[in-house]
């Protein structure tokens, strides 16, 4: 017989056990309620840290089939001292969805930035939700745009594929590109809603490109995370790409797209393109090994 989680159930444990885990003489409390026979805080402490009734937070650890809101979860999340891993794990419990509280990425994180350069002599880039791009490598820059001379608000690569020259004429099925780009711009638009830089871009973009009003209008959501782009390089031809994106766990708003040469002519043209450029290309991945 299968046995399914009771979420509640597990909620209520998970309360109990992070209360009786507080030490109070951490947490500041008054002398007169330091005196306890049992260890952690009291439910009325929580409660009162938390800003909510004490009967609230006995339901709560009894499983009375409350179901508390976002708000509140957040708050009981606060006054128990959780870690950001048992924070997002509380939501989960509660079936709710946590507020995007931190501040979108500006700035690679540095083991990824580390991380980039040493994938070499694959192209790779980091991108934030909102499609700037935040660190690459040189092969990438020889492949796509030197992005090193660009003013960092213009490295965003939905705006370079639709109004940079070189990239405009980049891919072979430019529309499927920025449809696809848009799309996920779109999708990363409904998880950040509060994202006032993302907000002015897609203002800015309706506004004053009428190929991106045209597509944002189609309301098509997609999250594409591997897929293959053919190119017309203007120094080394037609190039076809294998690409992934992957979203580390520990910084998840940075995404790392990785490109791959999809086959032994594309492969051959990127050799070229990185000795043309005195990129080493020794050991450049064999797509058929």
């Amino acid at each position: 017989m299968t046995r399914t989680v009771d979420t509640t159930q597990e909620l209520a444990a998970f309360l109990r056990a992070r209360r009786e885990r507080l030490d109070p003489n951490d947490l500041g409390l008054p002398a007169r309620r330091r005196s306890r026979r049992t260890p952690g805080l009291r439910r009325e402490e929580v409660a009162e840290l938390a800003g909510v009734s004490v009967d609230y937070v006995v339901r709560l650890e009894q499983a009375r089939g409350l179901r508390p809101s976002a708000d509140v979860v957040g708050a009981l999340a606060e006054a128990l001292r959780l870690t950001p891993d048992e924070r997002t794990y509380l939501f989960n419990l509660a079936q709710q969805r946590p507020p995007n509280e931190d501040k979108p990425a500006t700035t690679a994180a540095p083991p990824l930035a580390r991380l980039v350069a040493d994938l070499s002599p694959l192209p790779a880039m980091l991108m934030n939700h909102r499609s700037d791009i935040l660190a690459w490598n040189d092969e990438m820059a020889k492949l796509l745009l030197d992005f090193g001379g660009l003013p960092p608000s213009q490295r965003n690569s939905i705006r370079l594929c639709l109004l940079h020259p070189v990239t405009r004429e980049l891919y072979v099925d430019r529309e499927q590109v920025v449809r696809e780009g848009v799309a996920h711009l779109r999708a990363a638009w409904a998880a950040h809603p509060e994202d006032q830089e993302l907000n002015d871009l897609i203002a800015e973009l309706s506004a004053g490109v009428e190929e991106f009003a045209r597509l944002w209008d189609r309301q098509d959501v997609k999250v594409k995370g591997r897929g293959r782009k053919a190119m017309r390089h203007p120094e080394a031809g037609l190039i076809a790409v294998d690409f992934e994106v992957l979203t580390p766990l520990q910084d998840p708003d940075q995404v790392l797209a990785i490109y791959r040469a999809a086959d032994e002519e594309s492969r051959s043209a990127l050799e070229r393109l990185w000795a043309a450029a005195a990129v080493p290309v020794e050991e450049f991945p064999d797509p058929h090994m």
